[in-house]
């Protein structure tokens, strides 16, 4: 446990795709002079850039941040990975600053810092193989059905466009008999900062709109090539994403260009609308629009009491 004299803080930034949350995070950073982890779990993967929307060059070298381009998509890197590498971090960090930033739409990579994770049951190497014959026989309609039948209450938080959380989620329950969502709900582990959660909020139609231009940019910054230059990596988890999935769909001949770009945008707009639903479910985000900076800036002074580092 670490004893620091003052209080530490974590202003988590979320917010669904395409809501503002890395120039919230930018001008936030600058603000409290400090530093910036990032909780989206694809941005930490260097072959993978325009697809996951990292910030450009410019925006990375304004503030320092971390856990962006810091793997390569063939190492296996577990939210349980990040949980210990992010405590150690910020266990320097907070030497220097007693505010820090973490951005990021994944909310198990959030809960795991600003938590701990939740203790799952073993689950049998056979009873994995098992669902994932049934994902290469059947397709990931049939993980999203049984996921439904067996545990309504994930199926509605889940990315059910990634089959490797369809089958995690599965293979626990076939090992214990047991929905995955009642692992999901244990103490909170006691951490040495305080995390205040402001999420940026956009009304539907502005947020979708920029969802699909924000799909168009990353065509036109070559997305396409990205995706080819991965494709032979397919199989791996890390690629198992919208915006990469579609892609290697048009790549095999199953689905034509225009076809993989709705789908992109279809596929991007679901997945804000499911993080609208984690926000909700957790209830204790203060939500605020992307362009409330000021507002946001007399919340965390008066409200929160932090003080900028000079």
């Amino acid at each position: 446990m670490h004893n620091f004299s003052e209080p530490k803080y974590l202003i988590v930034v979320g917010g669904p795709t395409g809501s503002g949350k890395t120039a919230m995070a930018i001008r936030l950073a600058q603000y409290f002079y400090t530093e910036i982890l990032s909780a989206d779990s694809r941005q930490f993967f260097q072959e993978m850039s325009i697809g996951t929307a990292k910030a450009g060059l410019e925006e990375l070298q304004a503030v320092p941040h971390h856990f962006i381009n810091s793997l390569s998509v063939e190492q296996a890197y577990s939210v349980g990975d990040f949980e210990r590498d992010a405590l150690n971090l910020l266990a320097r960090l907070y030497q220097q600053h007693q505010v820090v930033i973490l951005a990021g739409g994944s909310s198990l990579y959030i809960k795991a810092l600003c938590e701990g994770l939740d203790e799952f049951p073993e689950v049998p190497d056979s009873v994995r193989n098992e669902v994932e014959q049934l994902y290469k026989k059947e397709g990931i309609a049939a993980l999203q059905q049984e996921l439904e039948q067996v545990d309504p209450i994930y199926f509605e938080q889940v990315d059910r466009a990634n089959p490797q959380r369809l089958i995690r989620a599965i293979s626990v329950y076939r090992a214990s008999g047991l929905p995955f969502s009642s692992f999901r709900t244990q103490q909170v582990e006691p951490r040495f900062f305080s995390p205040i959660y402001l999420w940026m909020e956009l009304p539907r139609e502005d947020l979708y709109q920029r969802i699909n231009q924000r799909v168009d940019q990353m065509f036109s910054a070559g997305l396409e090539a990205e995706a080819l230059s991965l494709y032979p990596l397919r199989h791996l988890n890390a690629l198992q994403t919208v915006g990469y999935q579609e892609l290697f769909d048009y790549f095999a001949g199953d689905i034509s260009r225009e076809e993989a770009i709705e789908l992109i945008k279809r596929n991007s707009r679901r997945y804000a609308k499911r993080q609208g639903t984690w926000m909700r479910r957790d209830g204790f985000w203060k939500t605020f629009s992307p362009d409330q900076f000021d507002t946001i800036i007399h919340y965390l002074e008066y409200e929160e009491r932090i003080v900028a580092d000079s």
